[in-house]
């Protein structure tokens, strides 16, 4: 399976939030667009396809492709701790992921194109990889000679910083130091994680 790289709103749509950042389309809503207002009937989902949307959503949310997405899976049931958040916190470590934190590019899309274009450095080396696993300790930066370029310019004067407790943000120097492993309350999406590890569960058992 490609990455996603059709219409965005259209995709958001059917998991009523949006998944890839913000989008205008739902300002002002208490229902997703596209849908009239909460009476609208829904058809009864089978528990399977309940959890395959959940996973859809992480894979759209995050970015990531399938197999990546399971090998993210395999690496997360292996840690010591609850699978389905050790999932979230690796999803978080990936350095398009820490990129799009900090403020440095407006999507995880953007912030993609931003490390394949090697504008990104990690400790003061340029590092290409978007899967690339932040560690505590790591100083993620926008590369000197790309600061001054019109698209970063741009970004970073699109609106205010959120600040996450996990990454430590210096905007003079453009760097970002993550600083510990999120707790899952720190972790703003509303993916309901323990509905993929069921998903996982359940196929392994077959």
């Amino acid at each position: 399976m490609a990455r996603y790289t059709g219409p965005r709103t259209k995709k958001s749509r059917s998991f009523g939030e949006p998944i890839f950042g913000y989008d205008k389309a739902f300002e002002k809503r208490k229902y997703a667009p596209g849908q009239h207002g909460n009476s609208r009937k829904r058809s009864s989902k089978s528990e399977y396809s309940i959890q395959l949307k959940e996973k859809q959503k992480a894979k759209y949310t995050y970015g990531v492709l399938e197999r990546q997405f399971y090998k993210t899976f395999e690496e997360a049931t292996r840690k010591h701790g609850v699978p389905g958040e050790n999932l979230l916190r690796l999803l978080e470590q990936r350095l398009d992921n820490t990129v799009y934190r900090l403020g440095f590019a407006p999507t995880r899309s953007a912030a993609r194109q931003f490390v394949n274009h090697k504008h990104i450095t990690v400790n003061g080396r340029i590092v290409n990889i978007p899967s690339f696993t932040v560690k505590i300790g790591d100083v993620v930066s926008i590369r000197e000679k790309s600061k001054n370029l019109d698209f970063v310019q741009d970004t970073l004067k699109l609106g205010g910083v959120k600040k996450y407790g996990w990454l430590e943000l210096n905007t003079e120097k453009l760097e970002g130091r993550y600083v510990e492993i999120p707790n899952r309350d720190q972790i703003p999406e509303t993916i309901k994680e323990l509905l993929i590890v069921e998903l996982y569960s359940s196929r392994t058992l077959l």
